[in-house]
């Protein structure tokens, strides 16, 4: 077996570990993740082309790291309250105010 197919294994493997962690508890988002995986590598798997199958590599540890830093699950914990699930990989940014919103306050002093 090459060491491309490997790679394309090793990619696809963990792609569905990551929607496993990802969506955990999730039937519903479980299941269409496993199905979305399984077409767009299944669409792909006649391509020859060694640059074509690198840029999907590629694609593919982009969307595991795009899963991985930004997608936050909630659980609804009783009627209208929800607790997010936020993993330690999620991406946190510096809450910057919008800068009509530091006019406004000087405004008002």
């Amino acid at each position: 077996m090459s060491t491309l197919r490997l790679e394309v294994l090793k990619c696809f493997k963990s792609l569905h570990r990551t929607r496993q962690r990802v969506f955990e508890g999730d039937v519903k988002a479980l299941v269409l993740g496993r199905s979305q995986i399984n077409i767009e590598y299944k669409k792909n798997q006649d391509i020859k082309d060694i640059n074509k199958i690198n840029k999907l590599i590629e694609t593919s540890m982009n969307v595991e790291k795009e899963l991985l830093t930004t997608v936050i699950q909630a659980k609804e914990i009783k009627p209208g309250v929800y607790k997010a699930e936020i993993r330690p990989e999620i991406l946190r940014l510096d809450n910057v105010p919008y800068k009509d919103c530091d006019e406004l306050i000087d405004k008002n002093k």
